[in-house]
């Protein structure tokens, strides 16, 4: 298919963000073409108003995205009629859409950060697995067992339960010739509860996120429910990748697919767009929700303390887990953090895999 050449730079536009430090996912670029269609266009303007409406341009950066669309597309000289002046008004996406759990491939590898950034960095990083985690050996061992978990719908025969099986019980009286020889009792199944996994995946997680990616693969393993997701300047969805049973070949396959592994921090808004994708926003309800972050959130938090409070409200229990942590009293030091906290259920530190497989077996005893 022969593309014209304004459909060409359109689309050649969300490579010309990344390469300026924007995180542009591919449905959003999709999204962005989508509205530049319903809008006409009639102006540049009207693109103008579809590219900061669906690209999730913040405030801050604003002026920027401003002058990276004015190089790009008036110095191309695109041919549609241009307004005189530039209107003020600028339309604010309160939550990311069309982010996708795809990763996107890219040329320019940048180093890792040590601290929180916005920039997205698209790299590729080896997941090494370690075969003598003791810990993590002892995890897989009693999981299966002491996961949380919850009462299903469904009933089964048991020695002891509160109700009687009607159903087995008159089976057993026809077979017995109408002698009452028991009363067959029953009780409801236990199911795992579903637990939804965020790893952050930023440079500033950068000594944890092997173990992480390590302790989420036996975790699946184990659970029967489990979904996990990887944050850092992007959402990226690692649940199949972690199913695969060979934990090398799931961590070769996690490593190839999060594209923005060890780069920035956008904690709030890749927890906004796990709540603005249905499905998505399905794993969480009535789910054991986890948190492995340290919570360096750069610029302001409250999407952060925003999404947390509406996973919150969604989850069975949410807890936050960061390296930062010490001791057995975490008290949060960031801003963001502490913001957020008011919606959690319990923090802790994930400094160790002992602690954080520690912290999810108590909570299926607690519960």
């Amino acid at each position: 298919m022969t593309l014209s050449p304004i459909a060409r730079q359109l689309i050649g536009f969300g490579p010309h963000l990344r390469r300026h430090g924007f995180a542009v996912a591919t449905g959003q670029l999709i999204d962005f073409l989508r509205a530049i269609a319903l809008l006409g266009p009639n102006s540049i303007e009207d693109i103008r108003r579809a590219a900061v409406a669906v690209l999730v341009v913040s405030r801050e950066r604003e002026d920027e995205f401003n002058a990276l669309f004015d190089a790009y597309f008036l110095g191309f000289g695109l041919a549609l009629p241009e307004t005189d002046q530039r209107e003020d008004e600028s339309v604010e996406a309160h939550e990311p859409t069309g982010m996708q759990a795809e990763a996107l491939e890219t040329e320019d590898e940048r180093p890792a950060g040590e601290r929180a950034a916005s920039a997205e960095r698209l790299t590729q990083r080896s997941l090494a697995e370690e075969d003598d985690d003791r810990a993590l050996a002892a995890f897989e061992r009693v999981a299966p067992r002491q996961l949380p978990s919850r009462k299903s719908y469904r009933k089964a025969a048991a020695r002891r339960g509160q109700g009687i099986d009607l159903r087995r019980t008159l089976r057993l009286l026809v077979r017995s010739g109408g002698e009452v020889v028991a009363l067959i009792r029953q009780r409801r199944v236990l199911r795992h509860r579903r637990i939804l996994l965020l790893i952050d995946v930023s440079g500033s997680m950068k000594e944890h996120t092997e173990q992480y990616m390590r302790f989420a693969h036996a975790l699946t393993m184990a659970g029967r429910q489990v979904e996990v997701f990887a944050l850092g300047t992007r959402l990226t969805r690692i649940s199949d990748a972690l199913r695969i049973r060979s934990r090398q070949q799931a961590l070769r396959a996690v490593s190839l697919g999060v594209a923005d592994i060890d780069g920035g921090t956008r904690i709030g808004e890749a927890l906004q767009a796990l709540l603005s994708v249905p499905r998505y926003l399905g794993f969480a309800r009535g789910a054991f929700v986890i948190v492995l972050s340290d919570g360096l959130e750069r610029g302001g938090h409250e999407r952060m303390v925003d999404a947390t409070r509406q996973l919150a409200a969604l989850a069975w229990r949410i807890s936050w887990l960061s390296p930062l942590a010490t001791g057995d009293e975490f008290r949060p030091q960031t801003q963001a953090l502490m913001a957020a906290s008011q919606h959690l259920d319990s923090m802790g530190r994930s400094d160790r895999l002992e602690e954080v497989a520690s912290h999810v077996l108590n909570a299926g005893k607690a519960g």
